[in-house]
């Protein structure tokens, strides 16, 4: 089943009938959302439903290479063009001819390679690394990101002129805590494959189904289908629960109102210091939980140890010293 067809719940209503309306054009298209929304799914789904649909999609991971290999395995090279290009080899440009290629990524290209890729989507044309034969290109492009390119643009990491370039539709993918509604089929498609998969038995139940519906899922579509799997290889749902807590341990603050300055410097500006100050607290409230046991919070809030500890920092965070009516207590729980 394709995963987009659980995906019927209005805050994707808007995604579906862009697909619908683009499929069909070669227009360029730019999907952005946050890590794990499912714009590779998005990218499938239109290319499925294209005119190129019997053609190859090829996706290329534009965060995984470094420039001078990311720019062989877009454009390939030419035998003899750097140390070890002991043949010509095609780039997947080339491979995904009539039909789509993906770049997931696209706002971790260096600014050299931008300006090549740039050139390449206006003239349709490029050439191979260390080649001299120019070849035509007929590949429909679709862009994913889950940068601010805009931000981007005006820190100077990324091309205003190849931003417009890939800005011809924009599909907007959004979180799966928009999706709620989502939620109870997608846990049902996910524990079906994983059942078969592992071959197991496991089923979630009312209770748990209706947490896994309120939780914020900051790692998206991507961490529930983990969190699901997890569930079916341990044959328990047991240990899911404290992988909870931590929307437990992050009530929403209250939202402020903006003052005259603060109108001023814009609504991202603002969006930032929220999201700061919500994973302030959400840190603060669970190091409190676990009684500033790090390594448990660092698991509870799905981080490394070294990310919980540079945020700790970061936030200006200091461990309270036990108040004297709380000593005894700890002596009685010691001894």
């Amino acid at each position: 089943m394709n995963p987009l067809e659980l995906c019927n719940g209005t805050a994707m209503r808007a995604v579906r009938d862009l697909i619908t309306k683009v499929a069909a054009t070669n227009a360029t298209v730019l999907l952005m959302g946050e890590s794990g929304v499912g714009k590779e799914v998005v990218a499938r789904a239109i290319h499925h439903a294209s005119p190129r649909a019997r053609q190859p999609l090829l996706k290329v991971n534009c965060a995984a290479l470094p420039g001078e290999l990311l720019e062989s395995e877009l454009f390939g090279h030419a035998r003899g063009a750097f140390t070890g290009a002991y043949r010509d080899k095609p780039g997947k440009f080339e491979q995904a001819q009539q039909g789509t290629i993906l770049l997931d990524e696209i706002g971790e290209v260096p600014l050299r390679l931008q300006a090549k890729l740039l050139h390449v989507l206006q003239d349709g044309e490029f050439a191979r690394v260390g080649g001299e034969r120019i070849l035509r290109m007929d590949v429909r492009v679709i862009a994913a990101t889950n940068h601010d390119l805009e931000a981007d643009i005006r820190t100077g990491r990324f091309r205003e002129d190849l931003y417009y370039r890939l800005n011809v539709i924009v599909i907007h993918v959004p979180p799966l805590r928009e999706r709620r509604d989502e939620i109870p089929a997608l846990v049902a498609q996910f524990l079906k494959t994983a059942n078969t998969q592992y071959g197991r038995n496991v089923d979630v139940s009312p209770a748990l189904l209706r947490r896994l519906v309120g939780h914020t899922w900051p790692g998206n579509v991507r961490q529930l289908e983990n969190i699901v799997k997890r569930m079916v290889v341990l044959g328990s749902t047991a240990r899911i629960e404290d992988e909870l807590l931590v929307d437990a341990a992050a009530p929403a603050p209250p939202a402020p109102v903006p003052g005259p300055a603060e109108t001023v410097l814009g609504l991202k500006l603002i969006a930032r210091r929220a999201a700061r100050d919500a994973e302030r607290l959400a840190i603060a409230n669970m190091l409190e939980r676990t009684h500033w046991n790090r390594t448990k919070a660092a698991r509870l809030l799905q981080i490394s140890y070294k990310a919980l500890l540079y945020k700790i920092v970061e936030c200006g965070l200091t461990e309270k010293p036990p108040t004297p009516e709380a000593l005894p207590a700890a002596k009685e729980i010691i001894a």
